[in-house]
């Protein structure tokens, strides 16, 4: 058929004319054309452009708070795709770093439009060097005048540091380890003195994981984001969001190596059937079932809280998703046997995995923290 009999045969509106063509529809899940290998920087992007990180926040707006069935499936999305270098580097912008940058300040106001269209990424810039969880003994600082801040320091482990355009730094604008001695400062990843550099390790691949130096970095006082000694309430308060968010994709990351290891098991022989027809393996398998459904369930009852900044919640979470993913993934990787060493198997994700025993606040930590709320905690049981 002619090109001239085609535009014979489109339907024409009341003046005669072919109407437009319609819009390109934009893929459910965003990702359209992106390879599974994708790294954090170009999954974010193609969540912005689905018009889908503004979605996870109440209203799309971040200073509302997340929506936790939104963000979950936003989660279980971005987990089924990629890797979980990747997936990490969606996590903490859209939990932590977005939602901080609503505390204020213009540098911090033109950032969040731009990383909320998926145009700007933003690296969480909190732990130190030597601090690891010890955010009181940080050593990057701050000088704060009239006439602007400068920031000198070393930040290690920051996930998108590699692909960052901005870094969100808490810094230290006095001596004191107390809590108001610490402000958030929005870096630009090419302001004289900063240098970026790979993090040693291979297990992250795709999120941009590196080591930060910043050598008198020299910025107008409005790069502050916040008010001057409160950035480690601000910290405190948020990171009960990344720990929700965390919680939420360790759900997925274990649903789906669950199906991936029924899968497998189902198509091992053994003896006149498979391995999945072993009693024995199907209660192992069971129990790791179980302990998913488990962590779910806390999600179901808490997550709203942790929403909401409930730091006891969120603690309760993070310490639940810290044991369950580790031992499901550990239980999905010895069920697989052999293969699971090789290249991406199930031994590989078990070792990344550790991120949750680590991340957002070690386990020790967090069920310190847990302990503390536990009069609260308890009251909530039955008596």
């Amino acid at each position: 058929m002619s090109d001239q009999a085609v535009l014979r045969l489109a339907p024409t509106d009341a003046a005669g004319s072919a109407p437009p063509p319609p819009a390109p529809a934009v893929p459910a899940d965003g990702f359209e054309g992106l390879p599974p290998e994708a790294d954090g920087r170009r999954v974010w992007a193609a969540l912005g452009r689905a018009h889908r990180l503004a979605a996870a926040y109440r209203g799309g707006d971040p200073a509302s708070g997340v929506d936790p069935d939104t963000l979950g499936r936003l989660m279980t999305d971005v987990d089924a795709r990629f890797g979980i270098g990747s997936t990490l580097s969606v996590c903490i912008q859209i939990a932590t770093a977005v939602p901080l940058l609503t505390l204020g300040g213009e540098p911090a106001a033109r950032v969040l439009h731009d990383a909320l269209a998926g145009r700007a990424v933003v690296a969480l810039a909190a732990s130190d060097e030597g601090s690891g969880a010890d955010l009181a003994g940080l050593g990057t600082t701050v000088a704060v005048d009239d006439d602007g801040v400068t920031v000198t320091g070393t930040k290690r482990w920051i996930t998108s540091a590699l692909y960052a355009d901005h870094l969100l730094v808490l810094a230290r604008h006095r001596e004191s380890r107390h809590f108001t001695s610490f402000t958030w400062v929005l870096v630009p990843a090419d302001a004289p003195g900063v240098t970026v550099e790979p993090a040693e390790t291979p297990l992250f691949d795709g999120s941009g994981t590196g080591h930060i130096r910043l050598d008198r970095v020299q910025l107008p006082r409005e790069h502050i984001v916040g008010r001057v000694g409160r950035g480690m309430t601000s910290f405190a308060a948020h990171i009960a969001v990344e720990r929700l968010t965390g919680t939420l994709w360790g759900v997925a990351l274990c649903a789906r190596m669950l199906r991936r290891t029924k899968e497998r098991l189902q198509g091992r022989a053994y003896g006149d059937g498979t391995l999945w027809q072993l009693e024995g393996i199907q209660q192992r398998f069971a129990a790791a079932l179980l302990r998913t459904h488990e962590l779910a369930a806390l999600v179901d009852r808490l997550g709203r809280r942790a929403a909401r900044h409930d730091t006891a919640a969120a603690a309760l979470l993070k310490a639940g998703a810290a044991r369950t993913v580790n031992s499901v993934l550990a239980e999905c990787a010895q069920l697989h046997g052999a293969e699971g060493f090789a290249a991406g198997g199930a031994q590989w994700t078990r070792a990344q995995a550790a991120l949750w025993s680590i991340g957002g606040g070690t386990t020790e930590i967090v069920l310190t923290a847990v302990a503390g709320s536990a009069d609260a905690l308890l009251a909530e049981l039955p008596s």
